[in-house]
């Protein structure tokens, strides 16, 4: 990766430069409007991706009533600016998505609902929220993101294990507040006057850190106190269309790859292990199967003098330049840069060390 490249990601890792703040409607809403002017619930059709990875499902029946009754009170989906973890390395930037889909009606599959059911499923009892980042859903530590006007939250989840580490990191920040979340115990920390990180104690082999910025002690104190834990279909239902789940995971990927050439043995079935993700997310996730699985031939085919097969490799990553996909992706982050840069090192017939922890292989 270049010093450029490295400037880039550095500078739109700030979750509080101006690009990254959107004036948002809130999800309650506009779910709430969906719910009660749409007599049947029917696919939404929904544009591509832009790194970072998103979808809200509704599910029929009593589950539907009980998300539009949630609505009524306001819940929004919430969460927390992403903190720096306790050995210094930097986060990904927040990435903010706009869109808008009708309902659907949802069956989620077992491990959707188990990778929620095992995750914390915190909702602000505020209208103006709505969620703009989430992935990591189906593993053992996550991210999911929310913005109300000027104003972010981010909730990111560890293994319960890490707690100390995080929380002696934070001794570095500030003194500790003993506060409560959703009559949970947990620690505050203020970074500045408008920047505050709430630490929860481990619960369900888990602990939740809330990071906020653009809201004043007193705001930031209303907010935190309308933080509930909700149950797994209600926290699913309330993210939004553009949030890619499981049940959408078909129909966005073909989307993703209608100009995207696959490599040999590409299983398109096994993207239903993504799990949860923004639209920015699903997309790198995907386009880097793709990408490592040509990679992968094209080492294959060179080590086995299959010059044939190795140009073929070489051709559709150097189509990689035209796809839609990254295309859409790269004014919110740079994955598709980097993308292009191992793509470019194959086609110049240079072997891409670290390929595979660039890309996202492993």
């Amino acid at each position: 990766m270049t010093d450029e490249h490295l400037d880039r990601m550095v500078r739109d890792a700030d979750p509080y430069r101006p690009e990254a703040v959107r004036h948002l409607d809130g999800v309650a809403q506009h779910l709430l409007e969906e719910i009660m002017s749409t007599p049947t619930l029917a696919p939404a059709t929904e544009e591509p991706p832009p790194p970072r990875p998103a979808r809200r499902g509704l599910v029929s029946g009593l589950a539907a009533a009980g998300v539009a009754a949630v609505l009524l009170t306001g819940f929004v989906a919430a969460t927390a600016l992403r903190p720096a973890p306790p050995d210094g390395r930097q986060a990904s930037p927040v990435t903010p998505v706009t869109a808008s889909a009708g309902p659907q009606a949802v069956a989620y599959s077992a491990m959707v609902l188990k990778a929620a059911e095992q995750n914390p499923r915190l909702l602000i009892d505020q209208p103006g929220w709505k969620a703009t980042t989430v992935y990591g859903f189906t593993e053992k530590q996550g991210t999911i993101g929310f913005t109300n006007g000027d104003r972010q939250v981010e909730m990111n989840w560890y293994p319960a294990e890490q707690h100390q580490n995080y929380y002696r990191d934070r001794l570095g920040v500030s003194k500790p507040e003993k506060v409560t979340v959703d009559g949970q115990p947990a620690d505050l920390f203020r970074y500045s006057g408008n920047d505050f990180a709430v630490m929860l104690r481990p619960r369900d082999g888990s602990f939740v850190e809330l990071r906020a910025g653009g809201m004043r002690r007193a705001e930031f104190d209303r907010m935190l106190a309308a933080v509930v834990r909700v149950d797994v279909r209600t926290w699913l239902a309330a993210l939004p269309a553009e949030i890619v789940t499981p049940d959408r995971i078909e129909e966005r990927a073909a989307t993703v790859l209608a100009d995207v050439p696959l490599p040999p043995g590409f299983d398109k079935a096994a993207l239903s292990e993504l799990g949860v993700n923004d639209s920015y997310q699903f997309g790198a996730q995907v386009t880097a199967r793709v990408g490592c699985g040509w990679i992968e031939e094209w080492l294959r085919a060179r080590k086995a003098g299959d010059d044939a097969a190795a140009k073929r490799a070489v051709d559709a990553l150097r189509s990689s330049h035209k796809w839609k996909v990254l295309h859409d992706m790269n004014e919110a982050g740079d994955y598709p840069e980097v993308f292009w840069e191992y793509a470019d090192k194959v086609a110049d017939g240079d072997r891409p060390a670290g390929y595979r922890s660039a890309l996202g292989c492993d």
